[in-house]
C-alpha cells in the first residue's frame, strides 16, 4: 500500500517536472514527520501511563485533575511549562558540548523506527543488514550523554557520564549476541523477513527464551531504566548527566528515554513476539498492542525492583548475560543442525 502511494506520489512530480532528488528529499521529510509525530505522542501518552502505573503500585491516585478523568491532559500542561521555562547554560559549561548533547542523545532513538515493520511492507526503509543497523544505531547515543556530563563542568554529571558510558558498553555486547540467534533462525538481517518467518504462530521466543531474556534485560539497562539507573541514581548523583539542563533541552532527554523506550519495545516485538502477526485485528493493530504490553511490563519491573550496585550492574553483564548468550547461539545451531 505505501509503495504504491510512494509511487503515485513520484509520477505526480514527474508530470510537473520536478527533477527525481526532489522526490526523495520530499520522501525522506514525510517520513521523518511522521517518525516525530509518532514518537511525540506516543511519549506523551507514556509519560501519563507511567505516572499511573507507579501511583498504583504505591496505593496512590496519580494524575487527576488536569484533563478528567484521570488527568489524562498532564503531560500537555508539563510540556507547554517546559517551553516557557528559562533555558540556562551554566557560566562554566563547555557551551558547544552542551547544546549539541541533546541533539545527539535524541536522533538515535529517532534513527531507531527507520527499520522497524508495523506491517506488511511499512517500514521505512527494508534494509538487508537492519539488525547491523540497529545494534550500530544503540551505540550513537552514549557519545551524546558523554558530551552532557562533561559539558556540563558538573562532577555528579562527569561521574554519571563515566558511569552510562560503562553501562552501555557492557551491555551492548549481550545484546549483539541475543539477536545473533533470531538472525540464525530466520537467516536473514531484514526485519520484514525475520517477521515474516514466524508467521503461523511460530514465534521465536518458543525456540529463543534465553534470547529473550538476555534481550530484555540489556535492553532494560540500554535504557538505564530501574534497576539499571546507576547514570541518574537520584539518591547518588541528584539527577546524573542532565543535572544542568532545563527548558527544552531537558525535555530532549526525556523524549530519548521514552522514544528508546518504543523503539527497544518495538524490536523486541519483531524478533521474538510475532511482528505484526495476530489474528481477526489488522496488523498494525497487533503490533502496537504487542510494543506497548511489553513497555507495561518495562514498567512493572521499574516500580517493582531496587536499584542494584554498578558492581552488581557490571557483573551481570560481564560474568552471567555474555555466557548465557553464548550459550544461546550454541544451542541455536544445535537446534538447526539437528532439525
Amino acid at each position: 500500500m505505501w509503495a504504491s502511494l510512494a509511487e503515485q506520489v513520484r509520477l505526480q512530480f514527474e508530470t510537473w517536472g520536478l527533477p527525481e532528488w526532489s522526490f526523495s528529499l520530499a520522501n525522506s521529510l514525510f517520513k521523518a514527520l511522521v517518525i516525530l509525530h509518532f514518537i511525540l505522542l506516543s511519549v506523551l501518552f507514556l509519560v501519563w501511563l507511567e505516572r499511573k502505573v507507579c501511583a498504583r503500585f504505591q496505593n496512590r491516585l496519580g494524575p487527576m485533575r488536569v484533563g478528567r478523568p484521570h488527568g489524562w491532559l498532564q503531560t500537555l500542561a508539563d510540556v507547554l511549562k517546559l517551553l516557557v521555562k528559562e533555558d540556562i547554560i551554566p557560566e562554566s559549561a563547555d557551551r558547544w558540548l552542551f547544546r549539541l548533547a541533546p541533539v545527539l542523545v535524541f536522533v538515535p532513538s529517532m534513527m531507531l523506527f527507520v527499520v522497524i515493520p508495523f506491517g506488511p511492507g511499512m517500514a521505512v526503509y527494508s534494509l538487508d543488514v537492519g539488525l547491523l543497523y540497529l545494534v550500530a544505531v544503540t551505540s550513537i547515543s552514549v557519545l551524546g550523554l558523554i558530551m552532557a556530563g562533561w559539558g556540563s563542568n558538573n562532577k555528579w554529571s562527569v561521574l554519571a557520564a563515566m558511569r552510562t558510558a560503562a553501562e552501555v558498553i557492557t551491555y551492548e555486547v549481550p545484546l549483539a549476541l541475543a539477536v545473533l540467534g533470531v538472525a540464525m533462525l530466520a537467516g536473514s538481517l531484514n526485519l520484514e523477513r525475520i517477521v515474516e518467518a514466524q508467521a503461523g504462530g511460530r514465534w521465536f521466543i518458543l525456540v529463543q527464551p534465553l534470547g529473550f531474556v538476555v534481550y530484555l534485560i540489556a535492553m532494560t539497562a540500554e535504557l538505564r531504566r530501574t534497576p539499571f539507573d546507576l547514570s541518574e541514581a537520584e539518591s547518588e548523583l541528584v539527577a546524573g548527566y542532565n543535572v544542568e539542563y532545563s527548558a527544552m533541552r531537558w525535555s530532549f532527554f526525556m523524549l530519548a528515554e521514552f522514544g528508546a523506550l518504543v523503539g527497544f519495545s518495538g524490536v523486541a516485538v519483531t524478533l521474538y513476539l510475532g511482528g505484526w502477526h495476530g489474528p481477526w485485528l489488522p496488523p498494525v493493530a497487533w503490533f502496537l498492542l504487542k510494543t506497548f504490553g511489553l513497555i507495561l511490563f518495562i514498567m512493572w519491573v521499574r516500580w517493582t525492583l531496587p536499584r542494584i550496585r554498578i558492581d552488581q550492574l557490571m557483573d551481570l553483564g560481564w560474568k552471567f548475560l555474555i555466557p548465557v548468550a553464548l550459550v544461546n547461539i550454541a544451542v541455536t545451531g544445535v537446534y538447526l543442525v539437528v532439525m
